[in-house]
C-alpha cells in the first residue's frame, strides 16, 4: 500500500464521519473527491475490492434505476455488490462507494457519460453497459457527437471492457462500430440489445438522430419506436442496426403494467436459449428497454431469471423515479423528466391514465439542469391538451416559462410557488382524481421531500382539520365544494379570459419584479400596426385570448399566411421550431387562417407563395446539409428578402445568410445576403453560452433569451443590429461588441434562443405584421388587422428573466 493511496483512506475516513455526525449530511461524494486529490490514482488502488470485476452504466436516460436494480438483482442472487445508489455517478462519487465498501465480488457503478473516460483507464470495467444518448444540457454537454466521443475514449483506455450498448439507438451503435475498430479492441465482444418489433407507440416531434455519421445520408425506419429508436437503416451506406444478442419480444403494456420476453436470436453455436420472461408494474415504454438492459447485464453475469423477476416486483428505490404516493387516499406518481425523450415518455404514461386528473411540471435551471431550457418545445405537449378534465400546474424556478409552454400548447395552467402549494391545490380536487408530479434534475429532490412529508402526515387520521368531517371516500366534505369549478376550467381552452400575471417561484432570484412596461426609445412604426379591433369584429378568445365570439367572415375568407419551415428535420436544436408555432398560434388566436409548411431535406418550395420565412440552427452535421441545400435557394432567397419577405434565422440559420460562416472549426462561404460574416473565436476557444436580455427598437419590453455558440459575428457598415445588451451576463455577436443580431430589411438575425419568442410577443407579432404586409402585396387581399393579445404569461416570464440576468 503507498502512502498516497493510505493517505487518502485516512482522509476519506475523517471526512465522513464529520459529515455524517457533525454536519447530519451524506457523505457521497466529498469524501471520494478530498481522497482523489490525495491520490489520484485511487480507483486503480479500489479495483482490487472487486474480485470479480464491474458493470459501469451509462446513458442519458435510465442510469439510477437500471443501476439500483442490477444490484438488486445481484444481490439477490447471494452476490456481494458495492454500488454508488444515490447517483452520485462522478468519480468522486464512485471512489466514495468504493471506499465506504468491504471486498465485494461486482460492483455496479453508474457513470456521467463525460466522466466514464476519467474511471475507465483505472478501474478497468469488465463491462460498459450502454442504454441510449439523447440531447441532454445541451449547455454542459454540448452536441452529442461529444459525448459519443468521450465514451469511445473511455473504451480506448480499457480495450478488455466489453461494450453492451442498445443497438435500437444509433448512436450507440456508432459508438459500437467506432469501438471495434480502436487498436487493441479488434477481437473485444461486444453484446447488441434491443426490441425486436415495433410496440406500436405514436410518434413525437423532434428525433435526435435523423442522419447517418458515417455517410450523412437520412435513415429510414422498418418501424420506430420513441425519438430515434428503433428498426433503422441507411440507405446509403449500408449502416444498419447489429443483429440482436438479446430481444425484447412479445411486449404488452397495461395502465400500471408491461410484459415482455427476452430472448436470444442467435444463440452461439446452435445453442437453445429460452426466453426469459419479465412482468413489472411499471408502466412506460422506456422501462421496457431499462428492464431489457439489467436483464441482459443480469444474464451476463450469470442471475437467474427467478433473482431477476424478484427484484423487479420488489423493487422500491424511494428516490423520485416511479414513485407511487397515496395523500388523503389520492394516488400521487412522481418521476424525474430532464430532457425532451424522458418527458415524452412521462406524458405518454400521463395519456392511460383516461380519467380526469392532476399533473404538475416542475422545472429548475440550475447547473446540474442546465441554464438553458428551450428544449422544452421540444417536447409534445399537445399531446396532453387532447385530454379532458385535466388540471395542470407548472411549478419550479422556471414556472413562468413552464405556463407559457403550456399555453401554446393549448393547456391552461397556474403556477405554484413550491410543491405545497401544489398539494394544496390537490385538496379542492375530489380525491378519485390522480395526480402526477413530474420534475427535472435538481426540481426532483424539494417535490420528493414535499410529497414524502405529505403522504406521512396524511397517514395520521389527527390531521384533518376540526370541524371538516370525513368523507367515507377518505376526503372531507369540503374538498368537493371548489373541484367542479377548477375541474371546468381546465377544460376551457387555455386562452378563455383575461388573467392575472402568473406567480413567482419561491425560487426565484427576486420575490419582487421591477416594472418592465416604460416605453423604449426607437420603437419600430409597425408596432402601432397592432392594435385593438372593436369586439364586433375580433376573433373568438375561447383559443385567442382576444374577445368575441366568431371571426369575421371576412377573415374566414382569407387566403392563409404562409410561414415555411426549412428543414425541421435538420436545424431542431434548443427547440427553436418553437418560434414556427408561436407565430402560427398567434395567427390562429386572431382569427387570421395559416398554413406552415414543412420544407423538409429533399424538398423544395416557390418562395413566391411565401410570406415567412424560419430557418432555425442545428448540429454541424445536419447544418452543412441543410446549407447546401439553401445555396442552391440562394438567388430566390436573396429575391425574397429585397422584396422585403420577413425572416427569422436563429443561430447557424442567422450565420449561413452572411457572407461567410462557422461550420464546426471551418470558415466557409455564406448566402452573402446580409453583411455579415461570422469568423472563428481567434485565441478564445470558448464559446458565448449564457442568458442575455437585450434593448430593441422592435421592443417596449427588454428582449430575454439564451445564447450558445463559438462563432464571432461582425456586421457590416450600415447593418444594425437586433439589440444591444443590457444584462449583466451574456455577450452577443462577439467578445467585444455587446450587442446581438443583424436587422436588415424584414430580415432578423439573433444568436438568441429560448426560443426568442416564447417570452418576446412584441418581436412575434413584428414578424407577423411584416408577413400580412406581404401576404397582401401578393394575393392582393387586404392587411389584416393584428389583434391585442393577452401576454400576460409571456411578459410575467420576460420580466423574470429580465431580472434574472441583471438587465439595466
Amino acid at each position: 500500500m503507498s502512502i498516497r493511496f493510505a493517505a487518502a483512506q485516512a482522509v476519506s475516513s475523517i471526512s465522513t464521519w464529520g459529515l455524517k455526525h457533525v454536519f447530519r449530511r451524506p457523505a457521497a461524494n466529498f469524501p471520494g473527491k478530498i481522497a482523489l486529490y490525495v491520490d489520484p490514482r485511487l480507483l486503480a488502488n479500489l479495483r482490487g475490492k472487486l474480485t470479480r470485476g464491474s458493470i459501469m452504466v451509462v446513458g442519458t436516460n435510465g442510469k439510477t434505476t437500471v443501476t439500483n436494480l442490477l444490484a438488486d438483482v445481484l444481490e439477490g442472487s447471494g452476490v456481494r455488490v458495492v454500488c454508488n445508489r444515490t447517483g452520485a455517478n462522478l468519480d468522486s462519487g464512485v471512489s466514495t462507494a468504493l471506499l465506504h465498501a468491504k471486498e465485494a465480488d461486482w460492483g455496479v457503478f453508474e457513470s456521467d457519460e463525460l466522466w466514464l473516460k476519467k474511471m475507465t483507464p483505472q478501474l478497468k470495467p469488465t463491462y460498459v453497459l450502454l442504454l441510449n444518448l439523447f440531447r441532454d444540457q445541451l449547455d454542459r454537454c454540448g452536441e452529442i457527437d461529444r459525448i459519443q466521443d468521450s465514451i469511445v475514449e473511455a473504451l480506448a483506455a480499457s480495450p478488455e471492457t466489453i461494450l453492451v450498448f442498445n443497438a435500437d439507438d444509433p448512436l450507440c451503435a456508432t459508438i459500437a462500430k467506432r469501438a471495434s475498430e480502436l487498436p487493441g479492441r479488434e477481437r473485444t465482444r461486444q453484446i447488441a440489445f434491443g426490441v425486436s418489433e415495433s410496440m406500436g407507440l405514436a410518434q413525437n416531434t423532434v428525433s435526435d438522430a435523423t442522419m447517418c455519421q458515417l455517410c450523412s445520408s437520412m435513415f429510414e425506419y422498418d418501424f420506430r419506436q420513441y425519438g430515434q429508436l428503433g428498426a433503422w437503416h441507411c440507405p446509403t451506406c449500408g449502416f444498419s442496426r447489429p443483429a440482436l444478442d438479446f430481444a425484447a419480444q412479445n411486449v404488452e403494456f397495461g395502465e400500471r403494467e408491461l410484459s415482455f420476453d427476452i430472448a436470444r436470436p442467435q444463440p452461439n453455436a446452435g445453442e437453445s436459449a429460452p426466453a426469459r420472461p419479465i412482468r413489472a408494474a411499471f408502466s412506460g415504454a422506456y422501462m421496457v428497454y431499462n428492464l431489457l438492459a439489467v436483464g441482459v447485464a443480469a444474464d451476463l453475469v450469470g442471475c437467474g431469471n427467478d433473482a431477476i423477476q424478484a427484484a423487479i416486483e420488489s423493487f422500491d428505490p424511494k428516490n423520485g423515479r416511479l414513485q407511487r404516493y397515496s395523500v388523503e387516499g389520492r394516488s400521487i406518481l412522481l418521476n424525474l423528466a430532464k430532457n425532451p425523450t424522458g418527458f415524452n415518455q412521462n406524458l405518454k404514461i400521463i395519456e392511460k391514465d383516461a380519467s380526469p386528473k392532476a399533473v404538475a411540471f416542475f422545472i429548475n435551471d440550475k447547473e446540474a439542469d442546465g441554464r438553458d431550457i428551450s428544449w422544452l418545445w421540444d417536447i409534445d405537449f399537445e399531446e396532453l391538451s387532447r385530454q379532458e378534465g385535466c388540471v395542470v400546474f407548472a411549478g419550479g424556478i422556471r414556472g413562468n416559462d413552464m405556463q407559457v409552454r403550456l399555453k401554446y400548447a393549448g393547456i391552461p395552467s397556474k403556477v405554484v410557488k413550491n410543491t405545497q402549494e401544489f398539494i394544496d391545490e390537490l385538496a379542492k380536487l375530489p380525491h378519485e382524481m390522480n395526480a402526477y408530479a413530474i420534475a427535472n434534475y435538481t426540481a426532483l429532490p424539494n417535490v420528493k421531500s414535499a410529497l414524502d412529508a405529505a403522504e406521512s402526515e396524511a397517514g395520521d387520521p389527527t390531521n384533518c382539520e376540526a370541524g371538516d368531517p370525513v368523507r367515507a371516500d377518505g376526503g372531507s366534505s369540503s374538498s368537493a365544494d371548489d373541484s367542479s369549478s377548477i375541474i371546468a376550467a381546465a377544460s376551457e381552452p387555455a386562452r378563455g379570459a383575461p388573467r392575472a400575471v402568473p406567480q413567482r417561484s419561491e425560487d426565484c432570484l427576486s420575490t419582487e419584479s421591477p416594472a418592465r412596461d416604460q416605453e423604449r426609445t426607437g420603437s419600430n412604426e409597425r408596432l402601432r400596426a397592432v392594435e385593438p379591433t372593436e369586439t364586433a369584429e375580433s376573433p373568438a378568445q375561447g383559443r385567442s385570448g382576444v374577445d368575441g365570439a366568431e371571426p369575421p367572415a371576412r377573415d374566414r375568407e382569407r387566403t392563409p399566411i404562409v410561414i415555411a419551415h426549412m428543414f425541421p428535420d435538420l436545424l431542431n436544436l434548443y427547440g427553436d421550431g418553437g418560434n414556427v408555432r408561436i407565430l402560427s398560434e398567434r395567427l390562429v388566436w386572431r382569427g387570421i387562417p395559416v398554413q406552415v409548411k414543412r420544407v423538409e431535406h429533399g424538398e423544395s418550395v416557390d418562395l413566391g407563395d411565401v410570406d415567412l420565412v424560419f430557418l432555425g440552427g442545428g448540429p454541424d452535421r445536419e447544418q452543412k446539409l441543410a446549407s447546401a441545400e439553401l445555396m442552391r435557394m440562394k438567388d430566390e432567397l436573396a429575391a425574397y428578402v429585397k422584396e422585403d419577405g420577413p425572416v427569422l434565422a436563429i443561430c447557424g440559420g442567422y450565420q449561413i445568410l452572411g457572407k461567410t460562416w462557422l461550420l464546426g472549426d471551418e470558415e466557409v462561404p455564406g448566402l452573402d445576403i446580409v453583411g455579415i460574416e461570422t469568423r472563428r473565436p481567434g485565441t478564445s476557444a470558448d464559446r458565448l453560452i449564457d442568458n442575455i436580455v437585450l434593448s430593441s427598437p422592435l421592443a417596449t419590453h427588454p428582449v430575454v433569451g439564451y445564447e450558445n455558440h463559438a462563432g464571432r459575428t461582425y456586421l457590416a457598415e450600415g447593418v444594425k443590429p437586433f439589440g444591444a445588451v443590457v444584462s449583466s451576463v451574456g455577450h452577443g455577436n462577439n467578445d467585444a461588441d455587446k450587442a446581438d443580431g443583424a436587422l436588415y430589411l424584414n430580415v432578423l438575425g439573433t444568436y438568441l434562443h429560448g426560443p426568442l419568442l416564447s417570452k418576446n410577443p412584441e418581436i412575434a407579432d413584428w414578424l407577423l405584421a411584416a408577413a400580412c404586409e406581404r401576404h397582401a402585396r401578393r394575393t392582393g387581399e387586404s392587411t389584416p388587422a393584428l389583434a391585442r393579445l393577452d401576454d400576460a404569461e409571456e411578459l410575467a416570464a420576460n420580466a423574470f428573466m429580465a431580472d434574472k440576468a441583471g438587465a439595466k
